[in-house]
């Protein structure tokens, strides 16, 4: 067995996640294996990432030869035993129950039992369509954050130079198995900064400023929209842009804009319960039969729920589920909701914040 130990003094990065765990807490953690089942395959590196002394280290277990598994798996429950959150990518998938299966198989403690892990991938999987990634490998994230890497290879492909390397031991290739892992281990740390993005859907956003605006659309007629001026919780290592629904995202750093259209038309707000209601086709408005005595009855008919509704003329904001009430809709057969801007909802920060959330919600939603 070898134990690879290093400083790595340049190793920063921007993202506060020590709001989620102090860093002395934390444990960075990726593996290299011979395969993927832990029943058939030999685990022959450990490598971690931990802080102390105001710095980042590295180690690393590596294996020469596949009898030495066992050795470098116990060498690994020992020392992850004084940290309490543990922090990989896609290790909830493979190397968090790889180890977990390697324990059992040689009756060890299991080392996860104590510990809160954070998935990096599962935080970035929602926010792939919003930042436009072709897939979700770290990699592909590094290179979203212009993280720059020595190591040329992936996972697979080192495989058969572990084997060359049980078979005749040579420098070179010991050290293309190291760098790949602490490439991998540096890239976790480092990539940190894309949780920003998630953040900005699960963590409260800060309406700062929120004012109205005009402009023509591609037929030439005037139309307004909201422009609410964002705070985000965390900065954002890249400036990103996105739209769908009619709004649409600007964001680079601490702040952002979201652009929403206001609807200025006649909608209508349905009454749910329709059977106490006349409908007026003259009117073309539906009335409360505690009040309609005065209509003659061939003037009305039973309101129905398609016919149980009142018009109004106003300001409207788009709402993808009923986030404020009451809520409007064109006809009832549209799936789109909308509610009244009115007069005391500018005045509402809050509420603004509220629904900025929503917005970005749908933006993450929708496809």
């Amino acid at each position: 067995m070898k134990i690879i130990k290093e400083k790595l003094s340049q190793l920063k990065t921007t993202y506060p996640i020590e709001q989620e765990s102090p860093l002395n807490h934390i444990l960075f953690l990726d593996i290299e294996t011979t395969g993927f089942s832990a029943a058939t395959s030999t685990l022959y590196l450990i490598g971690c990432i931990f802080h102390e002394n105001d710095c980042f280290h590295s180690i690393q277990w590596f294996a020469e030869n596949p009898q030495e598994e066992s050795i470098i798996l116990k060498e690994f429950i020992l020392f992850c035993n004084q940290y309490k959150t543990l922090i990989h990518f896609n290790g909830n998938r493979f190397d968090v129950p790889y180890l977990t299966q390697k324990a059992k198989q040689y009756k060890l403690a299991d080392p996860f039992s104590t510990m809160t892990a954070i998935d990096l991938y599962k935080r970035v999987v929602p926010c792939k369509h919003f930042l436009k990634l072709p897939d979700c490998r770290q990699k592909t994230i590094e290179l979203f954050l212009n993280v720059s890497r020595d190591d040329l290879f992936h996972g697979g492909e080192l495989i058969a130079v572990y084997e060359a390397y049980v078979l005749h031991p040579d420098s070179e290739l010991f050290n293309q198995l190291i760098q790949h892992n602490a490439d991998d281990l540096s890239g976790l740390v480092l990539i940190l900064p894309i949780l920003a993005y998630s953040d900005l859907f699960f963590k409260p956003l800060r309406v700062k400023k929120v004012q109205a605006n005009y402009y023509k659309d591609i037929n030439g007629e005037k139309k307004q929209e909201i422009l609410m001026s964002l705070a985000f919780p965390t900065k954002l290592p890249v400036a990103i842009s996105y739209g769908d629904n009619n709004c649409y995202f600007t964001g680079s750093g601490n702040y952002g804009t979201l652009k929403v259209p206001i609807f200025d038309e006649e909608m209508k707000y349905y009454y749910s319960n329709y059977k106490d209601y006349y409908f007026l086709p003259v009117e073309d408005m539906a009335l409360h039969k505690s009040v309609s005595s005065f209509v003659s009855k061939e003037n009305r008919t039973p309101a129905t729920a398609h016919t149980c509704y009142t018009r109004k003329r106003s300001l409207y904001l788009p709402q993808w589920e009923v986030l404020f009430e009451p809520f409007f809709k064109r006809d009832y057969d549209e799936t789109e909701l909308f509610f009244e801007l009115t007069e005391e909802f500018k005045q509402h920060r809050d509420a603004f914040s509220h629904y900025a959330s929503h917005i970005m919600q749908m933006l993450l939603k929708y496809k």
